[in-house]
């Protein structure tokens, strides 16, 4: 089949690099996440960084991998008031930890999906490389957080190695038991873990700036939450475009 290809490691056929940046941004602190007063993560998550990616371009025949990030700007946080809503109703007040002005750049490849053979016509690696590079310099397809919605964030190609970073000449920052994400059933690669959604853990590294991600099956502290079925996709379900369909990844071909 015409485009087709191994996409299984990170290459020219199946990497981007961008950069995303924002004025603030909220990582937010698994131990915090249940209360009133909530704490960014010094570093972004693989998963906020995965969603960063979906944002710019996603189908359900390719899984993104982040590979890297090199934190740019120093690391600073600050404390807002904010009134978020209650559970029973009404306001109530709560300070939030977020970090200021944040640059990263980022390294990422896509994997075809192997949970979905029924998409396997769908796996035309040039024509998504070619999309995702295209919704990148647009700035993507859909509105950029950085960790949650009052974060806007904004994405634009950079090379991984280009411009000088704050942390470049700092050996190493070691970081204690973070989040990594989540793995759903639909991106399951263990067979324990399919069937099932599952919540991730890891301790990352940061060395001369750059924070290398383990992949998610590499993860080995992690617990499953609960049963989940695979979500069907497919053109007869009038929930799927084939990425041969589209001329070259316009906006409007896009179904913007």
């Amino acid at each position: 089949m015409k485009g087709v290809s191994d996409v299984s490691r990170p290459t020219s056929q199946n990497s981007v690099e961008f950069k995303v940046y924002g004025k603030q941004a909220l990582f937010t602190d698994v131990l915090t996440k249940s209360g009133g007063e909530r704490c960014t993560y010094m570093i972004p998550t693989y998963e906020a960084l995965k969603g960063v990616l979906h944002s710019i371009y996603w189908k359900p025949t390719i899984i993104w991998y982040v590979d890297s990030v090199r934190v740019m700007n120093p690391i600073s946080t600050y404390r807002r008031g904010v009134r978020p809503i209650k559970f029973s109703g009404g306001n109530d007040l709560a300070y939030y930890t977020y970090l200021e002005d944040v640059c990263y750049h980022v390294k990422a490849h896509f994997e075809w999906n192997m949970n979905r053979p029924e998409l396997e016509g769908d796996r035309n690696f040039q024509k998504h490389l070619a999309i995702a590079k295209r919704m990148i310099e647009r700035g993507g397809r859909r509105d950029i957080f950085l960790g949650t919605r009052e974060c806007q964030g904004y994405v634009e190609p950079c090379g991984f190695d280009s411009g000088k970073g704050a942390y470049d000449d700092v050996p190493e920052i070691p970081y204690s038991l973070m989040y990594h994400g989540i793995t759903y059933a639909d991106e399951a690669v263990l067979d324990e873990d399919k069937g099932m959604m599952t919540v991730r853990f890891w301790q990352p590294v940061m060395k001369n700036g750059v924070i290398d991600f383990i992949p998610p099956e590499e993860c080995t502290i992690k617990r499953h939450i609960r049963k989940m079925n695979i979500k069907p996709f497919g053109e007869d379900k009038n929930n799927f475009s084939a990425v041969d369909d589209l001329l070259g990844g316009d906006v409007n071909e896009l179904g913007e």
